[in-house]
């Protein structure tokens, strides 16, 4: 959909980091944007600085109850719901998966794939009945390949929002409502912070972070152009594909293996 013909934006973790970028870039395009964050103080800070067209709500993705609280709320203010940025997410806790606590697992995965699928129980059904609207749901790399020892449990809960994202996205194309999932690299923000204000933890893991000059005026740049495309998916930072070679290499050989046999 073309961005002038939406009014009003949805965005969750939209008070700081990728999610700050992707408001910003919504309210350039003239929407009025509801930002929802478990972070109040800062929530209140950015839409005292954003001005009138920009509303606040305090979220937390995991509660679903609050998600209906929180859609009642922003459509009073600012009517449907056209654009919904399913962003909120907490980073890697570090630790390889023998060495997890079973808590820190189900926390990252409460908070980066079902706090989004909670975003798309909220709204989708009303997106579809109105045959417009297009949401955005935030995996990342390593919703793509998985990566590094101790980003393991991440990477579960971002495959899992890439696989709900393509679904979805396959389910709402009738109905004239595009999906994108976002897979972005690296981009400095302060996601180590607000993961820890979450309960949280936050590990060195083996590796090193790879230099980039991405920041989230440019990511919220990049969904903007992307809902306007339709894109089925974002990726932030060059050579991606480089990485998910020898993935999609074992996948392509195994089925190259079985199609061999008689």
């Amino acid at each position: 959909m073309h961005l002038s013909e939406a009014r009003h934006a949805f965005v969750t973790g939209g008070a700081s980091g990728l999610g700050l970028g992707i408001v910003e870039a919504m309210v350039r395009r003239g929407l009025s944007v509801t930002i929802a964050d478990i972070d109040a103080e800062t929530l209140d800070r950015v839409v005292a600085r954003q001005g009138g067209k920009v509303r606040g709500i305090v979220l937390d993705t995991r509660d679903r109850q609050g998600w209906q609280k929180a859609k009642a709320e922003a459509e009073a203010a600012f009517g449907p719901v056209d654009v919904l940025v399913n962003n909120a997410g907490i980073a890697p806790n570090g630790r390889e998966f023998a060495d997890m606590d079973p808590d820190s697992f189900d926390r990252i995965l409460a908070i980066n794939l079902v706090g989004i699928a909670n975003g798309v129980f909220t709204f989708a059904a009303a997106m579809r009945e109105r045959g417009k609207g297009h949401i955005v749901n935030t995996s990342s790399q390593a919703g793509l390949t998985a990566s590094v020892p101790g980003v393991g449990a991440y990477a579960v809960a971002k495959f899992g929002v890439t696989a709900l994202s393509e679904g979805l996205r396959q389910e709402m194309a009738p109905h004239g409502v595009g999906v994108t999932v976002l897979c972005p690299g690296y981009v400095t923000t302060n996601l180590a912070e607000n993961t820890l204000k979450v309960g949280g933890e936050i590990r060195q893991y083996a590796g090193t972070m790879p230099e980039s000059d991405i920041t989230p005026h440019d990511v919220g740049e990049m969904v903007a152009a992307a809902i306007e495309s339709d894109e089925a998916v974002v990726v932030t930072h060059k050579h991606v594909w480089r990485s998910m070679e020898p993935r999609l290499g074992a996948i392509r050989a195994a089925c190259d293996l079985r199609d061999s046999m008689a």
